[in-house]
C-alpha cells in the first residue's frame, strides 16, 4: 500500500471524504463536484460511508495513486486527473470518466502506458 493510499484509508477500510479533501487542498464541495457526487453523499459520514460514495472515492484514490510516479507529487497527479485531456477517449480528462462511471477504462489505459504502449 502507497503512502497516499495508507494516509487515506482508515483503519476501518472506509475512506474519509474530509481527510482526502485535506490531502488535496481543496474542499469537500470541490471534491464532491470531482467525483460525480452530491456535497451530501459524501459530507455526511453515512451517507459518505455507502457503497457508491466510497467506490467513487477509492476510484479517484486509484488512479490518482497510479500516476503520481509519473507525475511527480500528489498535487501533480491530482492536476493531472482533472485537467489532462486523454486522446484515447476523445480527450475527455480521467475526471470526467470517473464521473461517467468509466474508472475501469481509465485504469486499463494507464496499464496499458505502463505497460509501454501507447495513448
Amino acid at each position: 500500500m502507497s503512502n497516499l493510499t495508507q494516509k487515506l484509508i482508515e483503519e476501518d477500510g472506509f475512506i474519509n471524504p474530509r481527510n482526502m479533501a485535506n490531502t488535496f487542498e481543496t474542499t469537500v464541495k470541490t471534491l464532491a463536484a470531482i467525483s460525480g457526487l452530491s456535497v451530501d453523499a459524501i459530507s455526511k459520514s453515512k451517507r459518505a460511508h455507502s457503497k457508491k460514495s466510497q467506490e467513487r472515492l477509492r476510484e479517484m484514490l486509484l488512479i490518482i495513486n497510479r500516476v503520481t510516479p509519473w507525475c511527480g507529487s500528489i498535487f501533480q497527479a491530482y492536476a493531472w486527473y482533472r485537467s489532462e485531456p486523454l486522446p484515447s477517449f476523445g480527450d475527455l480528462t480521467a475526471e470526467t470518466l470517473v464521473k461517467q462511471g468509466h474508472a475501469n477504462h481509465v485504469l486499463q489505459h494507464i496499464d496499458r502506458i505502463a505497460q509501454g504502449g501507447y495513448t
